[in-house]
């Protein structure tokens, strides 16, 4: 019984040992060991639209306008040629442009601006939620809680912390400078908007167009603003993503006292996805050289391959 006793006590002792091995192994690893199991085969989809000077935007801001910096002792543009590199010189008439993130002091002082979002806002679960459907009978068609719990029903509940996007099909015509003229867009209904937010504890929402509602108001957008919440405008290509099982991730630049964020997002979707890019399926490092070089065009006011 003795000799019973030491061996069990023996192999528990050995069990505890490979288990403080794994423990220690795992601390020193941190989350590398999720980056090569999962991350880095994953299918990676941006969200996002390229900024262009004859983007859609509100006639209330105006266009933006790119062209090259000019070297403030000579009066002239930097040149590969003569300076060794060039830069750009960007005039935004507003920080409400392209693909963006609204911080809550968009619309109220008293929240936080762009720079002053917490860091734990670049990754999280992403959900797809689609409206395509009716918009294809209503243009003007705004997400109802109904459409909600109907994905729910089908996919479980929204998790807590997530960020909700709302898929329109809205975008497929950017860069159209038409699309902000439009009286009639999808939308997020106020009620849906509640519902995200009190009933599932989203950190934020997103959609295509670039307001949030149609109201002459814009109570829904008021609303978010005005309880210090943040959404997400001018997303692009959520027909390329499933509507559940991926993540977002979230980038802006830290703008003093923004109240509007150049955002990008990039979806990260499961290994099997159709769409997107894996790690090692494209040149990174070095990045590839073309054979066409970047050269300024004075007629779309940027720089383009030629």
């Amino acid at each position: 019984m003795e000799k019973a006793l030491l061996h069990a006590l023996a192999a528990m002792g050995a069990v505890a040992l490979l288990l403080a091995a794994h423990n220690r192994a795992a601390a020193a690893e941190g989350l590398w060991s999720i980056y090569d199991q999962s991350l880095r085969s994953a299918k990676y989809i941006d969200l996002t639209h390229t900024l262009t000077p004859s983007a859609p935007v509100w006639k209330g801001f105006g266009p933006a306008k790119f062209e090259p910096t000019v070297n403030p002792e000579t009066g002239k543009p930097y040149e590969y040629a003569k300076d060794g590199f060039e830069a750009t010189r960007y005039t935004l008439s507003t920080d409400q442009f392209g693909t963006q993130l609204d911080p809550p002091a968009h619309w109220a002082p008293e929240y936080p601006a762009i720079d002053e979002l917490p860091a734990t806002y670049t990754i999280r679960p992403l959900v797809v939620i689609s409206i395509v459907d009716q918009v294809a009978k209503d243009p003007g068609y705004h997400l109802q809680v109904a459409d909600i719990q109907h994905w729910e029903a089908r996919h479980g509940r929204i998790p807590a912390g997530s960020v909700v996007m709302v898929r329109s099909d809205w975008s497929k015509e950017w860069p159209d400078p038409a699309l902000a003229t439009r009286e009639a867009f999808p939308g997020v209904s106020l009620a849906a908007l509640k519902f995200l937010h009190e009933q599932r504890h989203i950190l934020f929402h997103g959609h295509e167009p670039l307001d949030t509602d149609t109201t002459p108001t814009l109570e829904g957008e008021y609303w978010l603003m005005h309880n210090g919440y943040t959404q997400a405008e001018g997303v692009a290509h959520l027909d390329h993503v499933p509507e559940t099982g991926c993540l977002v991730t979230i980038g802006y630049p830290k703008l003093k006292g923004g109240l509007g964020g150049y955002a990008r997002y990039v979806a990260i979707c499961p290994a099997d996805w159709k769409y997107g890019v894996s790690v090692g399926e494209v040149p990174e490092a070095p990045l590839p050289k073309s054979d066409k070089l970047l050269q300024w065009d004075t007629t779309q006011g940027v720089r383009v391959r030629k």
